[in-house]
């Protein structure tokens, strides 16, 4: 690889990873337009390293591409979502019945009980380490019932659901009722109580995507209103009249 592919290669990680910042911290909104002109402005990039960026996280599904029209934030299909967590808690309980009948406990069960039902609180993860290790959880959960397509798919789906999912994790009474339905779900596993299983695993999903829809919207709510305020103290100040001179 030559420098200048290097050089091209590096400002087009640093140009996703401020994007998916704008859009993970919603100063970019769902539904907001923009060109990669406006990108490459605002983050002194050349078209090349920008265009690799946006055509990567459009594989993500954080962009879309607007024919004629520039680019966009793939507006939240909260049915969509929906419909995207109903697919993923059928594809979870069925790898717990899958994981129950199994001749062994798969040693996966073993390190996610270590992980989530630590000897102390102060054991407990935090912050973005907390929502890494969730999705992992049910990942590896889904991995522990033998299954590579069913594997495959859910990690696909994990994928699609994360830029909501995340969120769940920015309040501290989320984050303490995840270690406790975590825990609860693999106890039901480790007797073997695959309906007990997921039973608490199915509750555990729909309370948290309910959570994470509220945040999401309150979220959008907040920068919407911030962006509102800054275009009128923007509108406000340029039509303030000059003030003579002394």
């Amino acid at each position: 690889m030559t420098t200048s592919t290097r050089r091209k290669t590096s400002m087009a990680d640093r140009v996703y990873d401020a994007l998916k910042d704008d859009i993970f911290e919603f100063r970019l909104l769902p539904g907001d337009k923009f060109s990669e002109g406006d990108v490459g402005t605002r983050l002194d990039a050349s078209r090349t390293p920008v265009r690799e960026a946006l055509y990567r996280l459009r594989r993500e599904g954080y962009v879309e591409v607007i024919f004629r029209s520039g680019w966009r934030v793939t507006p939240l299909d909260f049915e969509q979502i929906a419909e995207l967590y109903d697919l993923r808690i059928t594809l979870e309980k069925a790898a717990i019945h899958k994981i129950c009948e199994l001749p062994e406990e798969p040693p996966a069960i073993r390190t996610l009980t270590a992980i989530w039902n630590p000897d102390h609180p102060s054991e407990r993860a935090v912050g973005s380490t907390v929502r890494a290790l969730d999705e992992s959880f049910h990942c590896d959960l889904v991995a522990a019932a033998g299954n590579r397509e069913m594997t495959r798919i859910h990690r696909e789906i994990s994928d699609r659901l994360r830029i909501i999912r995340r969120l769940d994790f920015t309040r501290n009474d989320r984050v303490e009722a995840t270690y406790e339905e975590h825990a609860r779900i693999l106890d039901a596993i480790r007797r073997g109580d695959a309906q007990t299983a997921a039973d608490e695993l199915d509750r555990h999903i729909r309370i948290s995507q309910q959570a994470v829809k509220e945040i999401t919207m309150e979220r959008i709510r907040e920068a919407a209103q911030r962006q509102r305020q800054v275009e009128t103290v923007a509108a406000t100040g340029a039509e303030q009249p000059e003030m003579p001179a002394d």
